[in-house]
């Protein structure tokens, strides 16, 4: 099977939807002429020409709303924020008119847009541009929130949220563009809610997603090296969550880790934690720990950014403590 870069596998899922189906167009700043700002939609221009990848001003919140009115119209938008933390601009659009107008209209009307674009930290970028906003908009009725950390998995999730009939946030990385990984030549999709276990184990479940999982893939391999089998679970879909899955994986292991890159107040791992305790509490042999970053906004300093975010070493330090080590 071929290896492709994140940016092309989702380039790969626009250009093919937008082949097979001529209401699917892009438009954010610098998807045209700059074939994106980081390169995701590199040759679209070429093919599709100026109506259906375009160029918009540095105006968040007027084309987000284009694109609301666009769906409603009958039209599938994509809408690249350069980052979420730009989305800020124009969330009135997506809160109050995206995430709601299917219940205002008494289900006469959808809007099956998708809003997509890198999110939470990115190195030395500062408080402004590092902040995770997944928890924000899952927090939103009407809303489904997809977190790929992975090329195979944001193409089929992507085609799957271009294709959904309602308002989709499609979250990235500008740290995972560059990741490589295997991709099918052929048609496939990935269903929206459903989690993935990248990894069987039966000691601890590890559930997380986005980038951040690799520091869970990094403390696993160490600790097996120690005899300790860990279990992870990449929730892919922040909303609708997957409960079913990581409760069948506590059943099993007894114990739960939460993994997010997020301030630790009213995250996506508060959400998991408060279900586990309400839904399998039987089953754990230890309380539920969540590893989230500091709560402070993002350092710009390196040596600070290290101690803000979480990582393997933390991962496998909250292991230990479950297993009573």
């Amino acid at each position: 099977m071929r290896t492709i870069q994140f940016r092309e596998a989702v380039c790969e899922a626009m250009s093919e939807e937008m082949r097979a189906d001529k209401s699917v167009y892009l438009m954010g700043e610098e998807v045209a002429e700059y074939n994106g700002a980081y390169k995701a939609s590199k040759g679209m221009l070429d093919e599709f020409g100026p109506d259906r990848v375009i160029d918009t001003p540095i105006s968040e919140l007027g084309f987000a709303g284009i694109g609301v009115g666009s769906a409603m119209n009958g039209n599938r938008p994509i809408v690249e924020f350069m980052t979420f933390n730009f989305s800020l601009v124009g969330i009135d659009q997506i809160i109050n008119n995206a995430a709601k107008m299917r219940q205002m209209s008494g289900g006469q009307i959808n809007i099956p847009i998708v809003f997509r674009g890198p999110t939470a930290s990115a190195g030395q970028l500062g408080a402004t541009h590092s902040q995770a906003f997944e928890s924000w908009y899952a927090n939103t009725p009407g809303l489904k929130v997809v977190v790929p950390s992975n090329p195979y998995d944001a193409k089929g999730l992507l085609k799957s949220s271009i294709r959904d009939d309602d308002p989709v946030i499609f979250m990235e990385s500008e740290q995972m563009y560059g990741d490589k990984g295997e991709v099918p030549e052929e048609e496939y999709t990935i269903p929206i809610g459903k989690a993935d276990i990248k990894r069987e184990g039966k000691d601890v479940t590890i559930v997380s997603f986005g980038k951040i999982i690799k520091e869970a893939y990094k403390a696993a391999d160490l600790l097996e090296k120690e005899g300790i089998s860990c279990e992870i679970i990449d929730l892919r879909t922040v909303r609708p969550l997957d409960y079913e899955c990581i409760e069948n994986s506590v059943k099993k292991t007894n114990r739960l880790i939460c993994l997010e890159e997020a301030w630790p107040f009213g995250n996506v791992s508060t959400e998991i934690t408060y279900h586990i305790q309400r839904h399998a509490f039987d089953f754990l042999d230890a309380p539920i720990i969540k590893l989230n970053t500091a709560d402070t906004p993002a350092p710009y300093s390196p040596s600070l950014l290290k101690e803000w975010l979480p990582n393997h070493e933390d991962v496998i330090k909250a292991v230990k403590k479950v297993m009573y080590l």
